[in-house]
């Protein structure tokens, strides 16, 4: 059995026993299916991940609701809808090899782990990248690996990804992490500083790039390593 097949297992058993499946189930119907997003895949793992386990305790009791929330180090943890329609739009395959820039909590990831054979992801936050690293593990969403680095350098290693989703907005897309996009592939952004847009970038088959805009964001702003 695929290691995707038995992360989803398990996170399925997680959903059934959890009390706030119903407030899943809600938050999914009313904030995304409600807005339009559509694939099947995605609303199952929004379904299934549990938020409130991605945030602070103090604020665990409004992880469904609909907005961001702190995370502690000046960073938050994405609207719901915010991160289904991102996902939505990356449109991740089963054998899909994904590059997170900021992990944050975790919980971006482990909804990628659910769709995609392995999930890379980076913080630039070592006690972020560590949490994160630890929640996911004892959740069980064993193929997502966590590094402690600079979003901006990607993780050249590992390249070339099929998949690229950035959770923090630079003031535009890093050549870096276009250069570490397969031919064929697909980014998802929130680009810009004082005025943000979220941007679904795809490269041909030739090398060549698209770029679409798809709405305006409110993200914390990507920075570099000092």
């Amino acid at each position: 059995m695929r290691v995707e097949l038995i992360t989803l297992a398990v996170c399925c058993t997680l959903a059934a026993q959890d009390p706030l499946q119903r407030e899943r189930d809600r938050m999914v119907a009313d904030q995304i299916e409600a807005r339009g997003v559509r694939d099947g895949g995605v609303l199952r793992a929004m379904r299934a991940v549990p938020r409130h386990l991605f945030v602070p305790p103090a604020v665990a009791k409004l992880a469904y609701e609909d907005h961001p929330l702190p995370i502690g180090h000046e960073q938050t943890i994405s609207q719901p809808y915010i991160v289904a329609l991102m996902t939505e739009l990356l449109d991740v395959k089963r054998d899909s090899i994904v590059l997170e820039i900021g992990t944050g909590s975790g919980y971006q990831a482990a909804v990628l782990s659910l769709l995609a054979r392995e999930v890379y992801t980076i913080e630039l936050i070592p006690e972020l990248a560590h949490s994160a690293a630890q929640r996911l593990r004892e959740l069980g969403y064993s193929n997502v690996v966590v590094k402690t680095g600079d979003g901006y350098a990607g993780w050249p290693e590992k390249a070339p990804f099929d998949r690229i989703i950035l959770t923090a907005a630079p003031p535009e897309i890093p050549h870096t992490l276009i250069d570490q996009l397969k031919r064929g592939g697909k980014l998802v952004a929130p680009v810009g500083r004082s005025s943000q847009t979220l941007v679904l970038l795809s490269k041909r088959r030739d090398g060549t790039v698209e770029r679409k805009s798809v709405l305006p964001v409110a993200f914390v702003p990507m920075r570099p390593a000092r």
